[in-house]
């Protein structure tokens, strides 16, 4: 499975072609699954161009996306960069009146448990982030609900191509004892494309857009989700 992660948590400074708002967001969906999309994750944002968790620009934003590509899981975030009190965010969650297929949660962050709890009250898949280089995947594995998550996220944060593969391995490696949930590995930054080819090869599920990388394959600016999309499915066996 190839999901497209649309706009992250990035800004316009960053990507001037970076969609925000619900309409762009639901263009760049719209393509992307065109493209062979076949999962969406996105953040919603606020008028300031922010991530946010508000029911207002959550449900906005995936009632858009919704409309010009229904049938396709559609995902958002649940980051403590959005509301730092964990509390705060399960009820956010708890208010939202649209709700996502799935929603990623953040191992690492304090009060992931909290937040995916409430997620699965809802009835709204998790999908289990678990950064290289922290304590994530120990705090996941010791989580007694840890098997009822929609997927695991390997996410590789070692930006180098050398060395991401490695990297990576050693983070499946921490991630055996969960084998029976299915895994999203996907690398960020200059890494994000040998990352990708390291996921293809083991038949894992992967992601690519503008949340992980602004780069083609060889070197070019992207300029759309879309655009990086066909260039997964050129790598993808």
């Amino acid at each position: 499975m190839l999901q497209v992660c649309l706009n992250g948590a990035r800004v316009r400074a960053e990507c001037p072609h970076l969609p925000v708002t619900p309409q762009e967001l639901a263009a760049a969906a719209r393509a992307a699954v065109a493209a062979g999309a076949r999962d969406i994750h996105l953040h919603p944002k606020n008028a300031d161009g922010e991530d946010t968790l508000e029911p207002a620009a959550v449900a906005a934003a995936l009632t858009a996306v919704r409309a010009v590509a229904p049938g396709v899981p559609v995902g958002v975030t649940t980051g403590a960069w959005t509301t730092p009190d964990p509390a705060e965010r399960a009820s956010q969650v708890r208010s939202w009146t649209v709700l996502p297929d799935h929603a990623s949660v953040n191992w690492h962050e304090d009060g992931a448990a909290t937040v995916a709890a409430t997620l699965l009250d809802r009835g709204i898949g998790i999908e289990a982030g678990i950064y290289s280089g922290t304590q994530a995947a120990r705090r996941f594995l010791g989580w007694t609900d840890s098997h009822r998550v929609l997927r695991v996220l390997a996410e590789i944060t070692d930006t180098d191509p050398r060395t991401a593969p490695r990297t990576a391995a050693g983070l499946l490696g921490e991630l055996r004892p969960a084998a029976e949930s299915p895994v999203l590995l996907h690398g960020e930054d200059e890494a994000a494309w040998a990352v990708l080819e390291m996921a293809a090869s083991l038949r894992l599920d992967m992601r690519i857009g503008l949340e992980d990388v602004l780069q083609l394959p060889d070197g070019t600016t992207a300029e759309t989700n879309a655009d990086l999309v066909r260039a997964a499915r050129g790598i993808i066996p």
